[in-house]
């Protein structure tokens, strides 16, 4: 697989501009935070919004975050909604720095 550098191609004036629909806005919904070796995962509530959102943002970042790997998961029976967000060495420190609880 190619190596690919752990940057977003937006500027900050379009990452500001966007940051409500991408993962900052997304991430300010979330319940609960776990570490993984080069990552996050996310818990939120099972609204059907979040559950959009979650996917409009997977869209959004897979485009100028292309270093990103997304793994959701909905759990049975109206459980939780997960989202493991990954990357390569250096993605923990960049997906921190996007949170506003870090």
């Amino acid at each position: 697989m190619k190596e690919l550098p752990i940057a977003c191609t937006l500027t900050p004036r379009e990452m500001a501009a966007r940051a409500s629909t991408l993962l900052p806005g997304l991430l300010s919904r979330a319940r609960e935070f776990q570490d993984l070796p080069e990552g996050v995962r996310v818990r939120f509530d099972a609204a059907t919004d979040t559950l959009h959102q979650i996917v409009a943002v997977i869209d959004a970042e897979r485009q100028c975050c292309r270093f990103l790997q997304f793994q959701l998961t909905v759990e049975p029976d109206g459980g939780p909604l997960w989202l493991d967000v990954s990357g390569p060495p250096g993605t923990k420190d960049f997906l921190a720095g996007l949170r506003s609880d870090a």
